[in-house]
């Protein structure tokens, strides 16, 4: 179980809102805490293991520019409680960013097919897998825009969850 919380802001800064959302579902996932947001089309990330109280002292959730973000809160299913396997995970490319509430169940098989194709995973956790797959998506077929990219991706993906 994990919380996910995602917002698009007009004028104010998304860091503060999405600190103050995932507090709120922290009884969803209270193993590690992160959150992106967007500024000028580049990906600014603070992530860590532990409560959202404790990384904060530590990261300052708080101080990330830009109107537009995702929050997650994890309880580990895949992967230890680690700074690594905290949400959310970008593909190599550091373009696409993904946060998942669920169990992917062939994400072993999926992760040895990226690998295969040169994919490199930091983490050891099923979310990861999902960024790579848009990303592969994207590769084979530049025509492709994210939405397709993605729709593909969920194509490929076995068990219960939402990103």
């Amino acid at each position: 179980m994990c919380g996910i919380f995602g917002c698009i802001l007009r004028n104010r800064e998304a860091a503060p809102i999405i600190h103050a959302a995932l507090k709120r579902l922290e009884y969803r996932g209270y193993d590690s805490v992160g959150e992106l947001t967007i500024h000028k089309g580049r990906f600014y990330i603070k992530k860590d293991q532990g409560k959202i109280d404790e990384v904060h002292r530590v990261h300052n959730l708080d101080d990330l520019p830009g109107n537009i973000g995702i929050g997650h809160t994890r309880w580990a299913t895949h992967g230890a409680p680690l700074e690594v396997n905290a949400h959310p995970h970008v593909d190599c490319r550091g373009s696409i960013a993904v946060v998942h509430n669920g169990i992917i169940e062939n994400f072993a098989e999926l992760k040895l097919e990226l690998e295969s194709r040169g994919h490199v995973f930091k983490s050891r956790t099923d979310t990861e897998i999902i960024a790579h797959l848009i990303e592969e998506n994207s590769k084979v077929d530049s025509s492709l825009g994210l939405v397709k990219a993605t729709l593909e991706a969920v194509k490929k993906l076995e068990g219960s969850y939402s990103i």
